[in-house]
């Protein structure tokens, strides 16, 4: 296990391609790739629960507290933008992931908090693909669209008697729901 997570760290820091790392460490190529997926795949479900678990609507809560203090942006639970993540054509991908840009991308869209950390994320969406494609085919979309967020129920602004639904800013490529606003 430990030579995998060797193999793992040359290919995470150094971006080593399957191939050079073949050749150094004598394995084959289809070997390496299955040592990484399956390393990257059990630290993704080990790490992930404890530094981006689902968000409950006691955290929502702290984060629409923090934006109001920080940004001073009352009843917001986070905000969402997307990446596109520049990457070699893949062979036989024709142009899905040739974006708008005039590169080969993935795309990572995420939802963050108030201090920039990621709440939410979707990774892998082709870079052709619009903004609002990305979204919709999202495990946030369906969160959202199905009411099963956590979102808190509305809220009275600060020193006001009009009472707000919580939301998350987007920006106007996403279409728009209940739960997000164009900014």
């Amino acid at each position: 296990m430990r030579l995998h997570c060797m193999y793992n760290c040359r290919f995470l820091s150094m971006g080593a391609s399957y191939a050079a790392l073949a050749d150094s460490f004598r394995l084959g190529i289809s070997t390496i790739h299955y040592i990484i997926k399956e390393v990257c795949e059990a630290i993704w479900k080990t790490m992930a629960p404890l530094h981006m678990p689902a968000p409950t609507t006691e955290m929502l809560l702290v984060t629409s507290n923090e934006f109001y203090l920080k940004w001073n942006f009352p009843n917001c639970v986070g905000s969402i933008d997307g990446k596109h993540i520049q990457l070699k054509c893949p062979s036989n991908s024709g142009s899905m992931y040739y974006n708008y840009r005039h590169y080969y991308s993935i795309v990572l869209q995420g939802l963050a908090d108030a201090r920039y950390r990621f709440i939410a994320i979707d990774v892998g969406a082709y870079g052709k693909q619009s903004d609002s494609g990305i979204f919709h085919y999202s495990s946030l979309y369906q969160l959202l669209s199905s009411n099963n967020f956590n979102m808190p129920n509305a809220r009275k602004l600060p020193l006001s008697d009009v009472e707000l639904l919580f939301h998350i800013p987007e920006d106007s490529l996403l279409s728009l729901g209940d739960s997000l606003i164009t900014v």
